[in-house]
């Protein structure tokens, strides 16, 4: 089960730590969502832990990622 993390922990992370954290929480969503359709989830409340958490790994990838493009237009522009 995968440690869901602050927003503050996860900016200290490399990317290709995010990147590993990513598919590590979509594995673990797709098997809670099989577990629920087979009716052995007994916690149904980490399915909604686990998006958010997947969504602020997400966040901030992008975040990043418009970094370095704004880093590189200025680059450009000088």
């Amino acid at each position: 089960m995968a440690a869901i993390k602050k927003a503050a922990e996860i900016r200290r992370m490399t990317d290709a730590e995010i990147v590993a954290a990513i598919n590590d929480a979509k594995e673990e969503l797709f098997n809670l969502r099989f577990q629920w359709e087979s009716g052995q989830l007994e916690d149904y409340t980490r399915i909604r832990q686990l998006k958010k958490h997947i969504a602020r790994l997400l966040t901030v990838q992008r975040e990043r990622e418009l970094a370095e493009e704004l880093v590189q237009e200025e680059a450009d522009a000088e």
